[in-house]
């Protein structure tokens, strides 16, 4: 005993830094009425840290009930990765209950106007939800340009990073957690579960680059902290290895590119049913098909039916001859 803590007395406080627990993360999965989304949770044994808020109050009520189950550390704040509404539009729950909200000035920026539309979306065209029951939006209390690093209660650190390029949304924030070199980056990347590919809100209209996006998640190989055994937890689908998950994500977005293309090519004069809305949702289908043929290993094929419109007005309006 007096040799260990002779020894331990002996450390430098780089040393010593390196020794302390780290914390717990942990996750909350929606079901389909949430669009079966992750949110994580980081537990340093004296706070908790939530990534990313729900779709809907109840299921934000519900995540934070599940937190408490497991932990008596408070949550103190919640980090948004991007723009979209089962991201952000649990922050109204969690402001009540004191915690503190962040994301980064551009993410925060381009809140309002996704909220607009996919009110809008939700309510006039999709039918979800009636007048006055879609949530109220609230934005984020704090906000950062670049990359933040939070200093946590026990002495670890979570560094939240802008990306450089587009993704699933104009604008996206990864967090990594310091020690270990895990990457949460929200709907960036799903690992065995298929994308949400109705792109980044320009100019009021959904506009996907798969090429950007793709780019986007190259950018994450450089940001786990030399940790080869790092993970990148995603949005939805497994968690696996930073190599592992850019590999496959951008071979995902990649066929994805080519099978949206060709399948808008091969309507030829057929193409304007693309625009018709009585006969649009049967191409939506059969895309969803297909993808689900090309990948027959991904799961939540539902997320191509009502997200590859996007791609598809990409194609339509291109102006190119398909």
């Amino acid at each position: 005993m007096k040799f260990a803590l002779k020894a331990t007395l002996g450390l430098t406080a780089a040393v010593l830094s390196q020794l302390v627990l780290a914390g717990k993360l942990g996750v909350y999965t929606s079901d389909a009425n949430g669009f079966d989304t992750h949110t994580f949770y980081y537990d340093d044994g004296k706070e908790v840290t939530v990534i990313d808020t729900q779709f809907v109050p109840a299921l934000t009520e519900a995540m934070v009930k599940q937190i408490r189950s497991e932990t008596r550390s408070p949550i103190t704040r919640v980090v948004v990765t991007h723009p979209n509404p089962d991201k952000y539009n649990g922050l109204p729950y969690l402001h009540k209950l004191g915690v503190e909200s962040i994301t980064s000035a551009a993410v925060s920026a381009e809140m309002p106007k996704v909220h607009a539309y996919k009110e809008n979306f939700w309510v006039n065209t999709a039918k979800a939800f009636k007048p006055g029951t879609y949530p109220a939006f609230e934005n984020v209390k704090t906000t950062f340009v670049g990359t933040k690093v939070v200093k946590l209660k026990s002495g670890e650190t979570l560094s939240l990073i802008e990306l450089k390029h587009p993704g699933v949304a104009t604008k996206q924030v990864v967090v990594r957690v310091d020690q270990s070199g895990d990457l949460i980056v929200g709907d960036l990347l799903h690992t065995k579960a298929h994308l949400w590919l109705e792109g980044g809100l320009v100019d009021g209209k959904p506009q996907p680059d798969l090429q950007a996006w793709s780019a986007a998640v190259g950018e994450l190989s450089a940001l786990a902290n030399g940790k080869p055994n790092a993970k990148v937890y995603g949005g939805r689908g497994d968690f696996i290895t930073v190599a592992e998950a850019v590999k496959e994500q951008q071979r995902y977005l990649a066929q994805a590119d080519t099978l949206v293309r060709d399948y808008v090519a091969e309507l030829g004069d057929r193409q304007g049913e693309l625009k018709d809305p009585k006969l649009a949702g049967g191409h939506y289908k059969e895309l969803e098909r297909r993808f689900s043929a090309r990948f027959p290993d991904y799961k939540l094929s539902y997320m191509i039916g009502y997200s590859v419109y996007g791609l598809v007005d990409r194609d339509l309006d291109s102006g190119k001859k398909l």
